[in-house]
């Protein structure tokens, strides 16, 4: 009564189709670049945005903390409070 029916399957294609590779040369030639179109200043904004993330985590980090610590001591002022 409950049971899932499960949809027929598709017919599978019968063709068979052939892909060719290409191979690329092993080595590069020594006159060229490997990456010909990386600068000097796409490495160095990667390197900026690198510095940069890892500051915004670790201001989050600490900010985190903070605050954990802050909550801990109005949690024990709180609690003294209502001790007297």
């Amino acid at each position: 009564m409950f049971r899932p029916e499960l949809p027929d399957a598709p017919p599978l294609p019968t063709t068979v189709t052939t892909q060719q590779h290409v191979q690329a040369p092993a080595i590069p030639s020594a006159g060229r670049p490997v990456a010909p179109y990386v600068g000097v200043g796409a490495v160095a904004a990667v390197v900026v945005v690198g510095v940069v993330l890892t500051a915004l985590l670790a201001a989050v980090a600490i900010t985190a903390i903070s605050v954990a610590i802050a909550a801990v001591v109005l949690r024990s002022l709180v609690n003294g409070a209502n001790k007297r």
